[in-house]
């Protein structure tokens, strides 16, 4: 393997096949284009798991929820997310990609049901929000692993990871978008958005019953549940200086986009606080998908440190909010939610590009779901602000946010641009 191919994952390009390769290829072959058929249920999970977020206002105005009680249905999110992540690659390892996703859509429309009925209910919304964690955590890392691995045949590495953080971003914009808009005007808005959410999720199964298997059952016996982190040397190394500092500002941005942004000018929007929430999430993840195809050439131009600039970006528009919480503006919480939008791009698929170039084909998927649980920990940036306030107030906070981005920057721009995993099989 070539030294630009390990050092660099969004802009290498595949190594020549070998013999063994061409020959396995030519003798199992994969139709072009066949992660197509994947994909819609891997964006109907994600759909599931990012509809609720413009939900939160209306449920605070119909309901009568307090924060306190919203924060708490988002720590079940979060809760169910945990594990989700780290039992869904041992599991689409031993019983394959296509079974962990079709639980996952299951699970997902399991949550939709809870939460549309037992709306009223503390518990009820608790319930539901900790299965739609463990849904979308499995869909994220057995889906993600699918695509990439149906789509080695007919695209370059970099394609692989775009192709699987463009569907995961689709499903979270599509979800925000049509959600709050039904939450807004539509009828019925506690229960509508769930049942579009369950209709969508049904239809997925059609394709996904014709999409082959890309990994093979395990041996019987009783499923491992011990994640398969094994990397070639070096890998970690590179892991730790330039995966780690990343990780974390990917969902963190768009966390203070839709979650904290809006909340700031709450008093500004009125009535169309829930059509504002909405707008500027669809902003955030549709900026986010617009930038991905343009991390090759990024990654070029920064010798393989994208990150660099997906966490400039971050701490630019953190320190936006910051001057946001004093003005109060609905214009400036959209221009930040623009640059949160392309931080998060760069960075979600930069992140995953890294993860996919590293891991072996064992390591794969649970390489994967640690990546997504370090990149999770970002949503929990609003409910960790909103418990510092009683110590300083958002300015301040966001501030400090911002400087820890920037050291974060400066970790990954010391990294080596070169790393080689010597032992790593193409």
């Amino acid at each position: 393997m070539s030294q630009a191919h390990r050092s660099d994952p969004l802009c290498d390009t595949p190594d020549p096949p070998t013999k063994q390769t061409r020959s396995k290829v030519a003798a199992d072959p994969v139709p072009n284009g066949i992660w197509r058929t994947a994909a819609p249920a891997v964006l109907a999970a994600a759909w599931g798991g990012n509809h609720y977020s413009p939900m939160l206002l209306l449920y605070r105005r119909i309901d009568g929820y307090s924060s306190l009680e919203v924060n708490l249905f988002f720590a079940f999110y979060v809760l169910g997310l945990i594990p989700g992540f780290l039992i869904a690659g041992p599991l689409a390892d031993r019983y394959g990609r296509r079974a962990t996703v079709t639980a996952a859509l299951a699970l997902g429309m399991t949550g939709s049901v809870i939460l549309a009925i037992f709306h009223t209910s503390v518990a009820g919304m608790c319930a539901g929000r900790l299965v739609c964690g463990v849904s979308v955590a499995a869909a994220m890392v057995a889906g993600t692993s699918w695509i990439k691995e149906l789509s080695e045949h007919d695209a370059e590495p970099p394609a692989r990871a775009r192709r699987a953080s463009l569907t995961l971003t689709a499903g979270f914009a599509l979800g925000a978008g049509v959600s709050g808009l039904l939450a807004q005007w539509g009828p019925a808005p506690t229960a509508l958005p769930y049942v579009v959410h369950i209709g969508l999720s049904a239809l997925t199964v059609i394709p996904l019953l014709r999409t082959p298997e890309t990994r093979r059952r395990g041996p019987g016996g009783r499923p491992t549940l011990r994640l398969n982190l094994h990397l070639p040397p070096g890998a970690w190394r590179r892991f730790v200086e330039v995966v780690l500092p990343m990780a974390p500002w990917v969902f963190g941005a768009p966390a203070l986009a839709f979650v904290v942004g809006p909340a700031l000018v709450a008093g500004q929007t009125g009535d169309l606080r829930i059509a504002f929430a909405t707008l500027v999430a669809v902003l955030t993840l549709v900026t986010g998908a617009s930038v991905q195809p343009y991390a090759p050439r990024l990654a070029r131009l920064t010798r393989g440190r994208p990150g660099v600039v997906g966490l400039l970006l971050f701490a630019l528009a953190t320190a936006l909010l910051a001057i946001n919480a004093v003005v109060l503006s609905s214009l400036l919480a959209v221009a930040a939610a623009l640059l949160f939008g392309v931080a998060y791009g760069i960075c979600i698929v930069s992140g995953l590009a890294e993860v996919q170039a590293m891991s072996t084909p064992d390591s794969l998927a649970g390489l994967t779901g640690l990546y997504w649980s370090l990149t999770y920990l970002g949503f929990g940036l609003p409910v960790l602000l909103a418990s510092l306030t009683g110590l300083a107030g958002y300015p301040v906070l966001l501030l400090f946010v911002t400087l820890v981005a920037l050291a974060c920057a400066v970790v990954i721009g010391a990294s080596s641009p070169r790393t080689s995993y010597s032992s790593r099989r193409s």
